[in-house]
Protein backbone atom coordinates (compact mmCIF):
# COMPACT_ATOMS: atom_id res chain seq x y z
CA UNK A 1 0.00 0.00 0.00
CA UNK A 2 2.88 2.35 0.80
CA UNK A 3 4.55 1.44 -2.47
CA UNK A 4 1.37 2.23 -4.40
CA UNK A 5 1.23 5.62 -2.64
CA UNK A 6 4.55 6.78 -4.12
CA UNK A 7 3.83 9.95 -6.21
CA UNK A 8 5.29 8.53 -9.42
CA UNK A 9 3.10 5.43 -9.12
CA UNK A 10 -0.24 6.90 -8.11
CA UNK A 11 -3.20 6.19 -10.37
CA UNK A 12 -6.15 8.56 -10.77
CA UNK A 13 -8.93 7.86 -8.25
CA UNK A 14 -12.18 8.40 -10.16
CA UNK A 15 -14.41 5.34 -9.61
CA UNK A 16 -17.50 5.12 -7.38
CA UNK A 17 -19.45 2.08 -6.11
CA UNK A 18 -21.84 2.48 -9.08
CA UNK A 19 -18.90 2.52 -11.52
CA UNK A 20 -17.48 -0.62 -9.91
CA UNK A 21 -20.84 -2.41 -10.09
CA UNK A 22 -21.10 -1.53 -13.79
CA UNK A 23 -17.52 -2.73 -14.36
CA UNK A 24 -18.45 -6.02 -12.67
CA UNK A 25 -21.59 -6.43 -14.78
CA UNK A 26 -19.58 -5.45 -17.84
CA UNK A 27 -17.11 -8.26 -17.18
CA UNK A 28 -19.71 -10.88 -16.26
CA UNK A 29 -22.50 -10.53 -18.86
CA UNK A 30 -20.93 -11.38 -22.18
CA UNK A 31 -19.77 -14.47 -24.05
CA UNK A 32 -20.94 -16.83 -21.31
CA UNK A 33 -24.68 -16.23 -21.35
CA UNK A 34 -24.92 -15.58 -25.08
CA UNK A 35 -22.75 -18.49 -26.23
CA UNK A 36 -22.44 -21.16 -23.55
CA UNK A 37 -25.93 -21.57 -22.07
CA UNK A 38 -27.08 -23.77 -24.97
CA UNK A 39 -23.94 -25.93 -24.86
CA UNK A 40 -24.36 -26.45 -21.12
CA UNK A 41 -28.01 -27.47 -21.56
CA UNK A 42 -27.49 -29.83 -24.51
CA UNK A 43 -24.06 -31.18 -23.53
CA UNK A 44 -21.24 -32.18 -25.82
CA UNK A 45 -21.76 -35.58 -27.37
CA UNK A 46 -18.24 -36.16 -28.63
CA UNK A 47 -16.20 -39.21 -29.54
CA UNK A 48 -15.52 -41.75 -26.81
CA UNK A 49 -12.27 -40.17 -25.70
CA UNK A 50 -10.95 -40.44 -22.16
CA UNK A 51 -9.20 -37.09 -22.56
CA UNK A 52 -12.47 -35.33 -23.43
CA UNK A 53 -14.24 -36.75 -20.36
CA UNK A 54 -14.68 -34.76 -17.11
CA UNK A 55 -12.70 -36.07 -14.14
CA UNK A 56 -15.95 -36.16 -12.14
CA UNK A 57 -17.30 -38.84 -14.52
CA UNK A 58 -14.45 -41.16 -13.50
CA UNK A 59 -15.14 -40.55 -9.80
CA UNK A 60 -18.90 -41.17 -10.16
CA UNK A 61 -18.26 -44.34 -12.20
CA UNK A 62 -15.85 -45.64 -9.56
CA UNK A 63 -18.14 -44.90 -6.60
CA UNK A 64 -21.36 -46.21 -8.18
CA UNK A 65 -19.76 -49.01 -10.27
CA UNK A 66 -21.70 -47.65 -13.23
CA UNK A 67 -20.42 -47.59 -16.80
CA UNK A 68 -18.15 -44.64 -17.56
CA UNK A 69 -19.94 -41.90 -19.51
CA UNK A 70 -17.73 -40.34 -22.17
CA UNK A 71 -18.07 -36.71 -23.16
CA UNK A 72 -20.13 -34.14 -21.30
CA UNK A 73 -23.71 -34.94 -20.34
CA UNK A 74 -26.13 -32.06 -20.81
CA UNK A 75 -27.75 -30.31 -17.87
CA UNK A 76 -31.08 -29.97 -19.71
CA UNK A 77 -33.52 -27.46 -18.17
CA UNK A 78 -31.50 -27.89 -14.95
CA UNK A 79 -29.01 -25.51 -16.55
CA UNK A 80 -30.86 -22.99 -14.39
CA UNK A 81 -29.49 -24.83 -11.35
CA UNK A 82 -26.08 -25.01 -13.05
CA UNK A 83 -25.99 -21.22 -13.05
CA UNK A 84 -27.00 -21.20 -9.38
CA UNK A 85 -24.22 -23.67 -8.43
CA UNK A 86 -21.61 -21.67 -10.34
CA UNK A 87 -22.94 -18.47 -8.75
CA UNK A 88 -22.74 -19.92 -5.23
CA UNK A 89 -19.12 -20.96 -5.81
CA UNK A 90 -18.37 -17.48 -7.10
CA UNK A 91 -20.35 -15.99 -4.20
CA UNK A 92 -18.12 -17.52 -1.53
CA UNK A 93 -15.07 -16.39 -3.51
CA UNK A 94 -16.64 -12.92 -3.91
CA UNK A 95 -17.03 -12.56 -0.13
CA UNK A 96 -13.36 -13.44 0.31
CA UNK A 97 -12.37 -11.04 -2.47
CA UNK A 98 -14.42 -8.30 -0.80
CA UNK A 99 -12.68 -8.77 2.57
CA UNK A 100 -9.20 -8.77 1.09
CA UNK A 101 -9.97 -5.91 -1.34
CA UNK A 102 -11.19 -3.72 1.53
CA UNK A 103 -8.05 -4.53 3.57
CA UNK A 104 -5.55 -4.27 0.71
CA UNK A 105 -6.91 -1.65 -1.74
CA UNK A 106 -4.10 -2.13 -4.24
CA UNK A 107 -4.11 -3.19 -7.91
CA UNK A 108 -3.36 -6.81 -8.66
CA UNK A 109 -6.51 -8.66 -7.60
CA UNK A 110 -5.93 -12.20 -6.28
CA UNK A 111 -2.20 -11.90 -6.97
CA UNK A 112 -1.79 -9.05 -4.49
CA UNK A 113 -3.95 -10.73 -1.84
CA UNK A 114 -2.01 -13.97 -2.08
CA UNK A 115 1.29 -12.09 -1.97
CA UNK A 116 0.23 -10.55 1.35
CA UNK A 117 -1.16 -13.76 2.86
CA UNK A 118 0.25 -16.95 1.34
CA UNK A 119 3.69 -15.85 0.17
CA UNK A 120 5.51 -15.03 -3.03
CA UNK A 121 5.54 -18.35 -4.88
CA UNK A 122 1.80 -18.91 -4.37
CA UNK A 123 1.21 -15.32 -5.52
CA UNK A 124 3.25 -15.97 -8.65
CA UNK A 125 1.19 -19.09 -9.44
CA UNK A 126 -2.03 -17.10 -9.06
CA UNK A 127 -0.71 -14.23 -11.17
CA UNK A 128 0.27 -16.75 -13.84
CA UNK A 129 -3.22 -18.31 -13.65
CA UNK A 130 -4.89 -14.92 -13.98
CA UNK A 131 -3.22 -14.57 -17.38
CA UNK A 132 -5.45 -17.47 -18.41
CA UNK A 133 -8.51 -15.70 -17.06
CA UNK A 134 -7.90 -12.31 -18.64
CA UNK A 135 -5.58 -12.55 -21.63
CA UNK A 136 -6.45 -16.03 -22.99
CA UNK A 137 -10.14 -15.50 -22.22
CA UNK A 138 -10.05 -12.18 -24.04
CA UNK A 139 -8.62 -13.78 -27.16
CA UNK A 140 -11.72 -15.98 -27.39
CA UNK A 141 -13.98 -13.00 -26.69
CA UNK A 142 -12.32 -10.96 -29.46
CA UNK A 143 -12.89 -13.76 -31.98
CA UNK A 144 -16.52 -14.02 -30.86
CA UNK A 145 -16.93 -10.24 -31.19
CA UNK A 146 -15.68 -10.45 -34.77
CA UNK A 147 -18.22 -13.14 -35.64
CA UNK A 148 -21.16 -11.13 -34.27
CA UNK A 149 -19.86 -7.96 -35.98
CA UNK A 150 -19.74 -9.66 -39.38
CA UNK A 151 -23.25 -11.08 -38.92
CA UNK A 152 -24.64 -7.73 -37.83
CA UNK A 153 -23.11 -5.92 -40.82
CA UNK A 154 -24.67 -8.51 -43.10
CA UNK A 155 -28.16 -8.38 -41.57
CA UNK A 156 -28.42 -4.61 -41.15
CA UNK A 157 -26.49 -3.23 -44.13
CA UNK A 158 -26.11 -6.30 -46.39
CA UNK A 159 -22.36 -5.68 -46.13
CA UNK A 160 -20.18 -8.72 -46.79
CA UNK A 161 -16.45 -9.19 -46.25
CA UNK A 162 -13.90 -11.51 -47.91
CA UNK A 163 -13.60 -14.76 -45.98
CA UNK A 164 -9.85 -14.39 -45.49
CA UNK A 165 -10.16 -10.97 -43.79
CA UNK A 166 -12.60 -11.96 -41.02
CA UNK A 167 -11.44 -15.46 -39.99
CA UNK A 168 -8.22 -17.14 -38.96
CA UNK A 169 -6.74 -19.69 -41.38
CA UNK A 170 -8.06 -22.77 -39.54
CA UNK A 171 -11.62 -21.46 -39.37
CA UNK A 172 -11.57 -20.18 -42.97
CA UNK A 173 -10.36 -23.55 -44.28
CA UNK A 174 -13.05 -25.36 -42.30
CA UNK A 175 -15.79 -23.06 -43.68
CA UNK A 176 -14.64 -23.72 -47.26
CA UNK A 177 -14.49 -27.49 -46.70
CA UNK A 178 -18.02 -27.51 -45.28
CA UNK A 179 -19.39 -25.51 -48.19
CA UNK A 180 -23.15 -24.94 -48.34
CA UNK A 181 -25.04 -21.77 -47.45
CA UNK A 182 -22.30 -20.56 -45.11
CA UNK A 183 -20.20 -19.43 -48.06
CA UNK A 184 -22.92 -16.98 -49.10
CA UNK A 185 -22.11 -14.82 -46.05
CA UNK A 186 -18.84 -13.64 -47.64
CA UNK A 187 -18.06 -11.49 -50.67
CA UNK A 188 -15.17 -13.77 -51.62
CA UNK A 189 -14.21 -17.28 -50.48
CA UNK A 190 -10.82 -17.49 -52.21
CA UNK A 191 -7.88 -17.60 -49.82
CA UNK A 192 -4.64 -15.88 -50.94
CA UNK A 193 -1.58 -18.13 -51.12
CA UNK A 194 1.91 -17.00 -50.11
CA UNK A 195 4.90 -19.37 -50.34
CA UNK A 196 2.54 -22.29 -50.81
CA UNK A 197 0.46 -21.55 -47.68
CA UNK A 198 -3.06 -20.13 -47.53
CA UNK A 199 -3.40 -16.87 -45.61
CA UNK A 200 -6.34 -15.68 -43.51
CA UNK A 201 -6.47 -13.08 -40.74
CA UNK A 202 -9.27 -11.95 -38.44
CA UNK A 203 -8.93 -8.18 -38.80
CA UNK A 204 -12.10 -7.18 -36.86
CA UNK A 205 -10.79 -9.07 -33.81
CA UNK A 206 -7.46 -7.23 -34.00
CA UNK A 207 -9.00 -3.80 -34.53
CA UNK A 208 -11.47 -4.05 -31.65
CA UNK A 209 -8.63 -5.02 -29.28
CA UNK A 210 -6.57 -2.09 -30.60
CA UNK A 211 -9.47 0.34 -30.06
CA UNK A 212 -10.06 -0.89 -26.51
CA UNK A 213 -6.33 -0.62 -25.75
CA UNK A 214 -6.20 3.02 -26.90
CA UNK A 215 -9.25 3.86 -24.79
CA UNK A 216 -7.72 2.27 -21.69
CA UNK A 217 -4.46 4.19 -22.14
CA UNK A 218 -6.39 7.43 -22.45
CA UNK A 219 -7.96 7.17 -19.02
CA UNK A 220 -9.81 5.08 -16.42
CA UNK A 221 -12.68 7.57 -16.06
CA UNK A 222 -13.37 7.62 -19.82
CA UNK A 223 -13.12 3.81 -19.94
CA UNK A 224 -15.57 3.47 -17.04
CA UNK A 225 -18.07 5.83 -18.68
CA UNK A 226 -17.90 3.93 -21.96
CA UNK A 227 -18.37 0.66 -20.08
CA UNK A 228 -21.39 2.05 -18.19
CA UNK A 229 -23.14 3.00 -21.46
CA UNK A 230 -22.48 -0.45 -22.95
CA UNK A 231 -23.69 -2.17 -19.76
CA UNK A 232 -26.99 -0.28 -19.89
CA UNK A 233 -27.51 -1.40 -23.51
CA UNK A 234 -26.78 -5.07 -22.98
CA UNK A 235 -28.73 -5.34 -19.71
CA UNK A 236 -31.69 -3.82 -21.56
CA UNK A 237 -31.35 -6.54 -24.23
CA UNK A 238 -31.15 -9.28 -21.60
CA UNK A 239 -34.27 -7.92 -19.88
CA UNK A 240 -36.00 -7.82 -23.27
CA UNK A 241 -35.14 -11.49 -23.90
CA UNK A 242 -36.54 -12.44 -20.50
CA UNK A 243 -39.71 -10.34 -20.78
CA UNK A 244 -40.49 -11.15 -24.43
CA UNK A 245 -39.48 -14.81 -24.16
CA UNK A 246 -41.60 -15.38 -21.05
CA UNK A 247 -44.74 -15.32 -23.25
CA UNK A 248 -43.26 -17.98 -25.56
CA UNK A 249 -42.34 -20.51 -22.87
CA UNK A 250 -43.91 -23.99 -23.00
CA UNK A 251 -43.56 -25.61 -19.55
CA UNK A 252 -43.53 -29.08 -21.16
CA UNK A 253 -40.05 -28.25 -22.53
CA UNK A 254 -38.80 -28.27 -18.93
CA UNK A 255 -39.53 -32.01 -18.67
CA UNK A 256 -37.47 -33.97 -17.76
CA UNK A 257 -35.82 -31.31 -15.63
CA UNK A 258 -32.69 -33.37 -14.78
CA UNK A 259 -32.24 -35.62 -17.84
CA UNK A 260 -28.67 -36.63 -16.90
CA UNK A 261 -28.86 -36.37 -13.14
CA UNK A 262 -26.58 -34.41 -10.84
CA UNK A 263 -23.53 -35.20 -13.00
CA UNK A 264 -25.12 -33.42 -15.96
CA UNK A 265 -26.00 -30.42 -13.83
CA UNK A 266 -22.44 -30.17 -12.43
CA UNK A 267 -20.94 -30.56 -15.90
CA UNK A 268 -23.17 -27.69 -17.01
CA UNK A 269 -22.02 -25.64 -14.02
CA UNK A 270 -18.38 -26.16 -15.01
CA UNK A 271 -19.17 -24.81 -18.49
CA UNK A 272 -21.29 -21.83 -17.47
CA UNK A 273 -18.73 -20.87 -14.82
CA UNK A 274 -17.09 -19.04 -17.74
CA UNK A 275 -20.15 -16.75 -17.69
CA UNK A 276 -19.25 -15.54 -14.18
CA UNK A 277 -15.52 -15.02 -14.33
CA UNK A 278 -14.60 -11.39 -14.46
CA UNK A 279 -16.31 -10.10 -11.32
CA UNK A 280 -12.87 -10.16 -9.72
CA UNK A 281 -11.75 -7.62 -12.35
CA UNK A 282 -13.41 -5.08 -10.06
CA UNK A 283 -10.68 -5.66 -7.50
CA UNK A 284 -7.93 -4.78 -10.01
CA UNK A 285 -9.13 -1.15 -9.97
CA UNK A 286 -8.66 -0.64 -6.21
CA UNK A 287 -6.07 2.12 -6.66
CA UNK A 288 -8.45 4.00 -8.96
CA UNK A 289 -11.45 3.85 -6.59
CA UNK A 290 -12.39 6.95 -4.58
CA UNK A 291 -13.27 5.02 -1.40
CA UNK A 292 -12.04 1.45 -1.93
CA UNK A 293 -12.71 0.20 1.63
CA UNK A 294 -16.44 0.88 1.23
CA UNK A 295 -17.00 0.68 -2.53
CA UNK A 296 -15.01 -2.47 -3.47
CA UNK A 297 -17.24 -4.93 -1.53
CA UNK A 298 -20.37 -3.21 -2.86
CA UNK A 299 -19.18 -3.39 -6.48
CA UNK A 300 -18.09 -7.04 -6.30
CA UNK A 301 -21.14 -8.47 -4.51
CA UNK A 302 -23.80 -6.29 -6.18
CA UNK A 303 -22.60 -7.14 -9.70
CA UNK A 304 -22.59 -10.88 -8.90
CA UNK A 305 -26.14 -10.85 -7.46
CA UNK A 306 -27.60 -8.85 -10.36
CA UNK A 307 -26.01 -11.10 -13.00
CA UNK A 308 -27.07 -14.34 -11.26
CA UNK A 309 -30.74 -13.32 -11.25
CA UNK A 310 -30.57 -12.35 -14.94
CA UNK A 311 -28.75 -15.58 -15.87
CA UNK A 312 -31.24 -17.92 -14.17
CA UNK A 313 -34.22 -16.16 -15.77
CA UNK A 314 -32.56 -16.18 -19.20
CA UNK A 315 -31.67 -19.87 -18.93
CA UNK A 316 -35.29 -20.61 -17.99
CA UNK A 317 -36.52 -18.76 -21.07
CA UNK A 318 -34.26 -20.41 -23.66
CA UNK A 319 -34.95 -23.94 -22.32
CA UNK A 320 -38.67 -23.16 -22.06
CA UNK A 321 -39.02 -21.73 -25.57
CA UNK A 322 -37.38 -24.73 -27.27
CA UNK A 323 -36.39 -28.26 -26.22
CA UNK A 324 -32.89 -28.22 -24.78
CA UNK A 325 -31.60 -30.76 -27.35
CA UNK A 326 -32.16 -28.10 -30.01
CA UNK A 327 -29.05 -26.29 -28.80
CA UNK A 328 -26.60 -29.16 -29.37
CA UNK A 329 -23.42 -27.60 -30.79
CA UNK A 330 -25.08 -24.18 -30.98
CA UNK A 331 -22.87 -21.25 -29.95
CA UNK A 332 -25.69 -18.72 -30.36
CA UNK A 333 -28.49 -20.36 -28.39
CA UNK A 334 -30.19 -17.11 -27.41
CA UNK A 335 -30.59 -16.09 -31.06
CA UNK A 336 -31.72 -19.62 -32.00
CA UNK A 337 -34.46 -19.48 -29.37
CA UNK A 338 -36.04 -16.62 -31.33
CA UNK A 339 -35.70 -18.18 -34.79
CA UNK A 340 -38.46 -16.95 -37.11
CA UNK A 341 -38.38 -13.44 -35.66
CA UNK A 342 -35.58 -11.64 -37.59
CA UNK A 343 -36.07 -8.33 -35.78
CA UNK A 344 -35.63 -10.04 -32.42
CA UNK A 345 -32.54 -11.90 -33.64
CA UNK A 346 -31.00 -8.64 -34.88
CA UNK A 347 -31.67 -7.00 -31.52
CA UNK A 348 -30.14 -9.95 -29.64
CA UNK A 349 -27.07 -9.92 -31.92
CA UNK A 350 -26.59 -6.22 -31.18
CA UNK A 351 -26.87 -6.94 -27.45
CA UNK A 352 -24.36 -9.77 -27.73
CA UNK A 353 -21.98 -7.44 -29.55
CA UNK A 354 -22.34 -4.85 -26.78
CA UNK A 355 -21.81 -7.56 -24.18
CA UNK A 356 -18.63 -8.82 -25.78
CA UNK A 357 -17.31 -5.26 -26.15
CA UNK A 358 -17.65 -4.53 -22.45
CA UNK A 359 -16.00 -7.85 -21.54
CA UNK A 360 -13.08 -6.92 -23.78
CA UNK A 361 -12.89 -3.53 -22.10
CA UNK A 362 -12.91 -4.86 -18.54
CA UNK A 363 -10.56 -7.80 -19.16
CA UNK A 364 -8.10 -5.52 -20.97
CA UNK A 365 -8.36 -3.21 -17.97
CA UNK A 366 -7.58 -5.98 -15.47
CA UNK A 367 -4.68 -7.84 -17.07
CA UNK A 368 -2.20 -4.90 -17.32
CA UNK A 369 -2.73 -4.01 -13.66
CA UNK A 370 -1.81 -7.54 -12.58
CA UNK A 371 1.39 -7.35 -14.65
CA UNK A 372 2.05 -3.92 -13.07
CA UNK A 373 1.65 -5.35 -9.55
CA UNK A 374 3.99 -8.26 -10.33
CA UNK A 375 6.59 -5.86 -11.76
CA UNK A 376 6.42 -3.69 -8.62
CA UNK A 377 7.44 -6.74 -6.61
CA UNK A 378 10.37 -7.50 -8.90
CA UNK A 379 8.83 -10.72 -10.27
CA UNK A 380 8.72 -9.11 -13.70
CA UNK A 381 11.01 -6.36 -15.09
CA UNK A 382 10.47 -2.88 -13.58
CA UNK A 383 9.73 -1.68 -17.11
CA UNK A 384 6.20 -3.10 -16.79
CA UNK A 385 5.40 -0.97 -13.70
CA UNK A 386 5.61 2.39 -15.51
CA UNK A 387 2.67 4.84 -15.24
CA UNK A 388 1.84 7.40 -17.93
CA UNK A 389 2.72 10.90 -16.67
CA UNK A 390 -0.38 12.55 -18.10
CA UNK A 391 -3.09 9.88 -18.11
CA UNK A 392 -1.92 8.08 -14.91
CA UNK A 393 -2.58 4.65 -16.41
CA UNK A 394 -0.21 1.62 -16.69
CA UNK A 395 0.32 2.27 -20.40
CA UNK A 396 3.30 -0.07 -20.99
CA UNK A 397 1.52 -3.21 -19.81
CA UNK A 398 -1.71 -2.06 -21.49
CA UNK A 399 0.06 -1.72 -24.85
CA UNK A 400 1.87 -5.06 -24.65
CA UNK A 401 -1.27 -6.88 -23.49
CA UNK A 402 -3.21 -5.34 -26.37
CA UNK A 403 -0.56 -6.36 -28.91
CA UNK A 404 -0.42 -9.96 -27.64
CA UNK A 405 -4.19 -10.43 -27.40
CA UNK A 406 -4.83 -8.73 -30.75
CA UNK A 407 -2.26 -10.73 -32.71
CA UNK A 408 -3.29 -14.10 -31.26
CA UNK A 409 -7.00 -13.33 -31.75
CA UNK A 410 -6.26 -12.34 -35.36
CA UNK A 411 -4.41 -15.55 -36.21
CA UNK A 412 -5.72 -18.28 -33.93
CA UNK A 413 -8.81 -20.40 -33.41
CA UNK A 414 -9.06 -20.44 -29.60
CA UNK A 415 -11.26 -23.53 -29.37
CA UNK A 416 -11.27 -25.32 -26.03
CA UNK A 417 -9.19 -22.66 -24.22
CA UNK A 418 -12.39 -21.54 -22.46
CA UNK A 419 -11.93 -24.66 -20.30
CA UNK A 420 -8.32 -23.68 -19.63
CA UNK A 421 -9.54 -20.22 -18.61
CA UNK A 422 -12.01 -21.79 -16.18
CA UNK A 423 -9.56 -24.10 -14.42
CA UNK A 424 -7.00 -21.33 -13.94
CA UNK A 425 -9.64 -19.01 -12.50
CA UNK A 426 -11.08 -21.67 -10.18
CA UNK A 427 -7.61 -22.39 -8.83
CA UNK A 428 -7.08 -18.67 -8.16
CA UNK A 429 -10.47 -18.42 -6.41
CA UNK A 430 -9.60 -21.40 -4.23
CA UNK A 431 -6.36 -19.79 -3.07
CA UNK A 432 -8.12 -16.48 -2.33
CA UNK A 433 -10.55 -18.33 -0.03
CA UNK A 434 -7.60 -19.96 1.74
CA UNK A 435 -5.93 -16.55 2.02
CA UNK A 436 -8.80 -15.21 4.14
CA UNK A 437 -8.43 -18.09 6.61
CA UNK A 438 -4.66 -17.67 6.80
CA UNK A 439 -4.83 -13.90 7.32
CA UNK A 440 -7.46 -14.25 10.04
CA UNK A 441 -4.91 -16.32 11.97
CA UNK A 442 -1.73 -14.45 11.06
CA UNK A 443 -3.10 -10.93 11.54
CA UNK A 444 -6.37 -11.16 13.46
CA UNK A 445 -6.23 -7.58 14.77
CA UNK A 446 -5.86 -5.78 11.45
CA UNK A 447 -8.93 -3.59 10.66
CA UNK A 448 -11.34 -5.23 8.23
CA UNK A 449 -13.90 -2.78 6.76
CA UNK A 450 -15.72 -5.85 5.38
CA UNK A 451 -15.65 -9.26 7.08
CA UNK A 452 -16.63 -12.64 5.60
CA UNK A 453 -19.24 -14.20 7.91
CA UNK A 454 -18.78 -17.66 9.46
CA UNK A 455 -15.03 -18.02 8.91
CA UNK A 456 -13.64 -20.63 8.23
CA UNK A 457 -16.91 -22.28 7.08
CA UNK A 458 -17.71 -19.95 4.17
CA UNK A 459 -14.16 -19.88 2.73
CA UNK A 460 -13.91 -23.68 3.06
CA UNK A 461 -17.23 -24.07 1.22
CA UNK A 462 -15.79 -21.86 -1.50
CA UNK A 463 -12.71 -24.09 -1.73
CA UNK A 464 -14.88 -27.24 -1.88
CA UNK A 465 -17.13 -25.92 -4.65
CA UNK A 466 -14.15 -24.71 -6.69
CA UNK A 467 -12.58 -28.17 -6.46
CA UNK A 468 -15.86 -29.86 -7.52
CA UNK A 469 -16.15 -27.55 -10.55
CA UNK A 470 -12.51 -28.18 -11.46
CA UNK A 471 -13.19 -31.93 -11.33
CA UNK A 472 -16.11 -31.35 -13.73
CA UNK A 473 -13.66 -30.20 -16.42
CA UNK A 474 -12.19 -32.63 -19.00
CA UNK A 475 -9.01 -34.59 -18.32
CA UNK A 476 -7.15 -32.87 -21.18
CA UNK A 477 -7.82 -29.49 -19.56
CA UNK A 478 -6.04 -30.68 -16.42
CA UNK A 479 -3.08 -31.77 -18.55
CA UNK A 480 -2.84 -28.38 -20.24
CA UNK A 481 -3.19 -26.65 -16.88
CA UNK A 482 -0.22 -28.54 -15.42
CA UNK A 483 1.85 -27.70 -18.52
CA UNK A 484 0.93 -24.03 -18.07
CA UNK A 485 1.94 -24.17 -14.41
CA UNK A 486 5.26 -25.80 -15.33
CA UNK A 487 6.04 -22.97 -17.78
CA UNK A 488 5.15 -20.36 -15.15
CA UNK A 489 7.27 -21.95 -12.44
CA UNK A 490 10.20 -22.16 -14.85
CA UNK A 491 10.01 -18.38 -15.39
CA UNK A 492 9.73 -17.85 -11.64
CA UNK A 493 12.84 -19.85 -10.77
CA UNK A 494 14.87 -18.59 -13.75
CA UNK A 495 14.07 -14.86 -13.38
CA UNK A 496 11.74 -13.87 -10.56
CA UNK A 497 13.63 -15.49 -7.67
CA UNK A 498 16.79 -13.53 -8.50
CA UNK A 499 14.98 -10.20 -8.93
CA UNK A 500 12.35 -10.44 -6.18
CA UNK A 501 12.34 -7.35 -3.94
CA UNK A 502 11.01 -9.45 -1.07
CA UNK A 503 13.94 -11.88 -1.29
CA UNK A 504 16.47 -9.07 -1.69
CA UNK A 505 15.06 -7.28 1.36
CA UNK A 506 14.30 -4.06 -0.50
CA UNK A 507 11.98 -1.75 1.46
CA UNK A 508 9.71 0.05 -0.99
CA UNK A 509 7.84 2.30 1.42
CA UNK A 510 8.01 3.86 4.90
CA UNK A 511 5.77 1.20 6.46
CA UNK A 512 2.97 -1.03 5.30
CA UNK A 513 0.72 0.41 8.02
CA UNK A 514 0.41 3.82 6.29
CA UNK A 515 -2.49 3.70 3.82
CA UNK A 516 -2.18 5.50 0.49
CA UNK A 517 -3.72 9.00 0.37
CA UNK A 518 -7.02 9.62 -1.36
CA UNK A 519 -6.50 11.67 -4.51
CA UNK A 520 -9.50 13.87 -5.27
CA UNK A 521 -10.23 14.72 -8.89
Amino acid sequence: MAEAAAPERQLKRALSAFDLTCIGIGAIIGAGIFALAGTAAAGEQIEASIWKTPVLNFIISHLTHAELVFGRPGAGPAVMLSFVVAAIACGFAALCYAELASMIPVSGSAYTYSYATLGEIIAWVIGWDLILEYAVGNMAVAVGWSGYFVKLCGSLFNLKFPLWLVNDDTTATAIISQGGDGLANYSSTTLPIIAGHTIAVNLPAFFVVAAVTVLLIYGIRESARTNTIIVIIKVAVVVFVIAFGAFMVHPTNWQPFLPNGVGGMMSGAAIVFFAFIGFDAVSTTAEETINPQRDMPIGIIASLIICTVLYVLMAGVITGVRTYTTYLGDSAAVATAFAGRPWAQALISAGALAGLTSVLLVFQLGQPRIFMAMARDGLLPEYFAKIHRRFRTPYITTIWTGIAVGIVAMLTDIGSLADLTNIGTLFAFMLVCLGVIVLRRKDADRPRPFRVPLVPLFPLLGVFLCIVLMLSLPLETWGRFFVWLAIGLSIYFLYSVRHSKLRRGIDVGPTEDIPPPIIKT
